[in-house]
């Protein structure tokens, strides 16, 4: 991937991760499944609201590495093969693959929970007010 040019300004120093940043989203605009929300709230979180019809509790998995929320949905082998309990499909327009879908938080975002609702799964992020810092840097003299 090429370099941005904004990050190669004289006056960003150590911002090379927030380019890496940058790049993973864009990578991860690209992928498609499942649809997905992302909401503002009045309390300044936001909730990530992602359509996962036909997955169970069981098959979804929401986890917080770092600043990455991964999403992860796993579907039953029998699902894979085109068959299910009972019967085969005569058509199949629900998805039935599994999925991981990324998404990176700011430092400092706190993941509150996850739940599965109507085959919505809302996670709800809180975006705590960042404390603000003012430090006096005291100046030597070089004698």
């Amino acid at each position: 991937m090429t370099r941005t040019l904004l990050f190669d300004s004289p006056f960003l120093l150590g911002f090379d991760h927030t380019r890496t940043l940058i790049e993973r989203a864009a990578k991860a605009a690209t992928e498609g499944y499942p649809p997905y929300n992302v909401e503002a709230r009045d309390d300044g979180g936001v909730r990530i609201t992602l359509a996962v019809a036909g997955f169970s509790p069981d098959q979804l998995q929401v986890t917080l590495e770092d600043n990455q929320l991964i999403v992860a949905g796993k579907r039953d082998a029998d699902v894979k093969e085109g068959s299910k309990a009972g019967g085969e499909y005569l058509h199949r327009g629900i998805a039935a693959r599994g999925f991981l879908r990324t998404f990176i938080l700011a430092d400092g975002m706190e993941v509150k929970g996850a739940v599965l609702e109507h085959g919505l799964l809302h996670i709800d992020v809180a975006r705590p007010e960042p404390e603000r810092r003012t430090r006096q840097i005291p100046i030597r003299t070089a004698g």
